[in-house]
Order: C-alpha cells, then structure tokens, then sequence
C-alpha cells in the first residue's frame, strides 16, 4: 500500500488541488494561475520526496507542465479565459524555457568542465598527493588534510565526485586500522562531512549556492568574490569544529599511519593547458567584476577553451551531470511559477509575519531548511523554500534591521547544505555508508550537531557582515 501511494499522492493530490472551487483555499483572491501554481507546487514537493521518479524527472515535468498549463502557448484549452481578472496573467513560453539557459546554469556548466579535465588529466589526485604531504603521520592530522582537500575540492568539483575519489584515496589507509578502532569510523565519516561542508565556500559548490544567486540581484548582488570572503571563513570555523568533533567522538588507537598516493604532474601540452585554464579561471573568478567580465561569462571560458583543444570531447560531454542542471534549472522553473502567477506573494501577506520578531522569522526559516534538507534533497529543498523566501524578505520590512532579503536567503541557502545527518541526506553520505565502515546512528550523531551549530554559526556570520555594512 505504501509503495502504491508513493504513486497516487503525486497525482491524486495535485488534481484534486486544481479541481477545487477557489472558494476553499484560505485567500482572499485567488487566481486560476495561481491555483494551478499551487498544484504544480504541491506535485513537485510530493515526487520530490516520495521520489517515485528521478529527482531530476520531476523538474523536468515541472517546465513541461508549466509550458502546458500556465503559459502562453500551452494547450488551448487551458487559456480559454486568459485576459479576465479571475484568471490571472499567463507567463511568456520562452520565459519557462530560459530557465535551462539560465547564466546560473551555465556557470554550474563551466564548473563541471573544470571538474572533468581535473579528473581526466589526474590534476585532482596529485594536487591531493601534493597537499597531504605536510600533515605528517598521526592519525588526527592526517585526517584533517583528507578534511582540507576535501572541502577545497569540493568547492569547485562535484561533492559527489569528489568523495568518491577522496574515499578511494581512504581505502588503504582504512586497511590500517584495527577492526573495533574508533578512528575507522572518523574517517569514513570525514569526507563526506568535509564534501558538504565544502560546497558551501564558492556559488558552484553546491546547487543551493546557485539558486540562491538568482534571488540576490540588484542591490542584493553577490559576486564570485565576494560569496568566497565569506563562504570560506565559514567553511574553515566549520571544518575545524567538524575535526574536533570525530576526534573527540572516534578518537583512533593508531599512533601512526602512512599515506601513499602513487603519481606525478603530467606535462603534456593539455596538461599544461589545463592547469593553466583551472588556475586562471579561477583568479578571474577572485577577481570579481574588475575586469569588466561577470562569474557567468568566465565560466564559458574553460568550456571553449577545453572543447576546441579536445581536452573535452564528445565522449566527455556525456558524462556532464545533465541531471544536476536539468533538477537546477526545474527550481528555476517552479520559483518562476510562484513569482510571476503573484503566488509567493499572496501566500507571505497571507500569514502575519509582522507579528512576529525577525529573529523568530529567521530562525524558524532555518530550521524548516535543515529539516527538509535532512530528508531530501538539498537541490529541491532549496528550490521549494527560496522562491517563498525570497518573497518573504522583500515584503517584511522589519528584516531590514537585519539585512533584510539577503540575510534570509543566505540564512536558508547555509542551512539547506548544513542537512547531512542521514545516509539519504546527501549522496557523499550515502557513498560514504556503502563503504560499510559507518552506520546511520554515527553519522546522525555527527550530522544533528554539526547542522545545528551551522545553523548558529550562519547567524554569526551574518552579523558580521551587517557590522563591516555588507549586507
């Protein structure tokens, strides 16, 4: 029966939904669009957590279903009455479209260019090789330079990615441990736990960074830099608190252990083409707008740079997480939906958010994030939350006291990464509880404790950036 409805409700609930009178639904005026909105919303959140269908599918039906019923040139029949006050406006096709050709699509697309030539001319591992070298060989130190390259990697590769590499470098020193010694487990848990954390440090690092950015814009705007000023502060309290905790929670028997990675820089000229596209691609990226070049536009650069070389070929291309931009760009979609139907909008000045402190407003959005995030995936629980957020922050002038917009979507969009308490949460976690070497009540342990003083920490780096008047 369980199995069953994990089939129905995405369907049966939706439905129903768009079928209803306006009448019932607790607003004052509610339009068609919005209505259908609301059931598009509703189909979305539900396949994305009972995930009856890839995560990705769903976001892909997201755009079709808004190209069907909400926009310009969708089925006839549902725009009958287009132009009536009772209907609401209808959103332009190549609106819903764009949102695959999104500019935060694109920089997500030159940051998998990155990753792959990384990966196919061995510069991850022997970067890795290289940094590993000065953490000696106690146990505790060793571990926390598999954290730092770890996190490092992973704010410019995939976080999937990059734990399935860093678990294989783990493999042969796991094989050193004793098979009751506590370290074992520390370490298995280090990389992942480093993975999502740092993903936080950069806008490519992890698909909520992304969608956070197609919200702050205007006087809002966040640079490539200017993310990194405060992403990696907050990456390098969060790993240490994280070093200290699986120390102190598996401390390990070992006194010693020896680290072995086999290799060295190639020094063909695609090599050397490729470090030194990775190398300037990301100063460019440092550098802001001082060269009169967006995040978006040198994000392009390594994906002309490598395509024309053949450093990527067409054999590479299919190896591009297509289904991470396809899930990206459907939140793009739905936010799109919710924003221009008036749907956000009503649903915030239909609770009395001014009633309440923006303290309690903050935190409660927080911990909403982290709840969604430690049961689903961080990508759709970003997209769900931040079209409403979004909303919220503009609309409630008491935030402003505290950066306002900005402030709560940088809120949420830390807590959506900071969900990492269960094998389910994120896919390095689940690799990480394949190796066998962890189970889900140690990684519960870590997680709670290190999403939820996250979450206090985002709080402090928030003020701080009030203080020096960046937000």
């Amino acid at each position: 029966m369980r199995v069953q409805a994990k089939y129905i409700l995405p369907i049966l609930i939706p439905l129903v939904v768009m079928l209803l009178p306006a009448s019932v639904f607790p607003f004052e005026t509610l339009t068609v669009m919005q209505q259908r909105a609301i059931a598009l919303f509703l189909l979305a959140a539900l396949c994305w957590v009972l995930e009856p269908i890839p995560i990705y599918a769903t976001s892909v039906l997201v755009i079709v279903l808004e190209l069907l019923f909400l926009s310009d040139k969708g089925l006839i029949w549902f725009r009958a009455d287009a132009g009536t006050p009772e209907f609401g406006g209808l959103l332009h096709y190549s609106d819903i479209m764009a949102t695959f050709a999104s500019p935060i699509i694109m920089l997500f697309l030159g940051g998998f260019f990155l990753a792959m030539a990384a990966t196919k001319y061995r510069l991850d591992v022997n970067l890795a090789r290289v940094l590993l070298k000065p953490f000696g060989h106690k146990p505790q130190m060793v571990m926390a330079g598999l954290m730092l390259i770890t996190a490092v990697f992973s704010m410019f590769m995939s976080n999937t990615a990059t734990t399935a590499m860093m678990l294989a470098i783990l493999t042969p020193i796991l094989m050193v441990f004793k098979p009751n010694d506590p370290g074992k487990i520390a370490f298995a848990l280090s990389i992942p736990v480093a993975a999502n954390i740092g993903g936080i440090g950069t806008p490519i690092g992890t698909p909520p960074n992304a969608i956070a950015l197609q919200y702050l814009t205007g006087e809002n705007l966040i640079t490539f830099g200017e993310w990194m000023a405060f992403g990696v502060p907050f990456v390098a309290v969060m790993l240490v608190l994280a070093w200290a905790l699986l120390s102190y929670l598996f401390p390990s028997n070992e006194q010693s252990i020896s680290l072995s990675i086999k290799g060295k820089f190639l020094k063909t000229p695609k090599a050397i083409t490729v470090y030194v596209t990775f190398a300037t691609t990301v100063l460019l990226w440092l550098m802001g707008s001082r060269h009169g070049m967006n995040a978006y536009t040198v994000a392009l650069i390594p994906v002309a740079v490598f395509s024309m070389t053949g450093i990527i070929n067409k054999e590479d291309l299919k190896k591009v997480s297509w289904d991470v931009l396809w899930l990206v760009s459907g939140g793009f979609a739905l936010g799109l939906a919710l924003d221009k139907t008036g749907l956000a909008r009503l649903i915030v000045h239909s609770i009395p958010f001014e009633n309440f402190a923006p303290e309690i407003v903050l935190l409660g959005a927080a911990a909403l994030c982290l709840l969604m995030a430690n049961f689903m995936s961080h990508t759709a629980t970003a997209n769900l939350l931040m079209p409403i957020m979004a909303a919220l922050g503009m609309s409630m002038t008491s935030l402003s006291s505290l950066g306002g917009e900005a402030t709560l979507i940088l809120i949420v969009t830390f807590a959506a990464s900071l969900g990492m308490s269960l094998p389910i949460s994120t896919p390095p976690n689940a690799l990480a509880h394949a190796t066998g070497h962890v189970n889900s009540n140690q990684m519960a342990k870590v997680g709670v404790v290190l999403g939820i003083v996250g979450v206090a920490l985002s709080f402090v780096m928030v003020w701080i950036l009030r203080l020096v008047n960046f937000l």
